[in-house]
């Protein structure tokens, strides 16, 4: 064998690229994950049906939280079908503080745009409205509602389906304006002024996503986000 032979032989051979869903598995991929958390969710509120109304706090909390778990468990096991690792799939790097602010600062602009809008336009409705006889389960809610249900979002839609089509046709531009619409319209509980107003941040936080390559950002602002409107709207109600 020659040393040229020698030299080809000793070069280690180049890992293969990795892989990622296409367009339509990464649509499949989050259409399941957010199938099975709306049948987890009417499941468990099913269970507290007839249930007195001072538990609708309880109930929503729990619901939130058991919903939250299996859609994760769906994406775990679809980024191990493409032999990628569960965090770098889902971009779950810490920002920088810098990254974090700026976010931060955005973000309360447009929580502030959306509330002077409620004042010229009357307030959004949200149907249903569980802030009633508040009780203890007070705090399940607010695990459920601004912690695990925003940890589900943006694991599914700025992970999951941001990694999947910014890599297809669409582009990072493309995926970020397509998820924000369809994010918008699951939303139905809310009114087509609400829907607006969720679009909007949904592309800041798919803005985010993309500039800081970091899912943990968009689950931070997304979960501070729904705190100020659970304390608002509960001083509201």
């Amino acid at each position: 064998m020659s040393n040229l032979e020698n030299a080809k032989s000793s070069v280690p051979a180049s890992p293969p690229p990795l892989r990622t869903w296409d367009f339509a598995q990464t649509a499949t991929g989050g259409l399941i994950a957010y199938a099975v958390y709306t049948l987890t969710l009417w499941f468990v509120l099913a269970m507290y049906d007839g249930a007195d109304t001072s538990l609708a706090f309880e109930a929503y909390g729990v619901a939130f939280i058991a919903a939250s778990v299996l859609p994760i468990a769906v994406l775990w096991i679809a980024i191990h079908m493409v032999r990628r690792d569960f965090a770098e799939y889902l971009a779950l790097n810490w920002p920088s503080s810098g990254e974090l602010l700026r976010a931060m600062a955005i973000t309360a602009v447009l929580l502030l745009a959306e509330t002077l809008t409620g004042y010229v336009v009357g307030p959004v409705n949200v149907s249903p409205n569980p802030y009633v006889n508040a009780n203890w389960g007070l705090l399940t809610f607010l695990i459920g509602g601004c912690i695990a249900v925003p940890v589900m979002e943006e694991f599914v839609v700025r992970g999951f389906v941001f990694r999947g089509w910014s890599q297809s046709f669409l582009g990072p531009v493309g995926s970020i304006a397509l998820s924000s619409v369809l994010w918008a319209l699951i939303h139905m509980q809310y009114d087509w002024l609400g829907r607006f107003w969720i679009f909007v941040t949904g592309l800041a936080l798919g803005y985010f996503r993309w500039r800081s390559n970091s899912t943990w950002l968009t689950v931070m602002l997304h979960s501070a986000m729904n705190i100020v409107i659970f304390f608002a709207m509960g001083l509201y109600a």
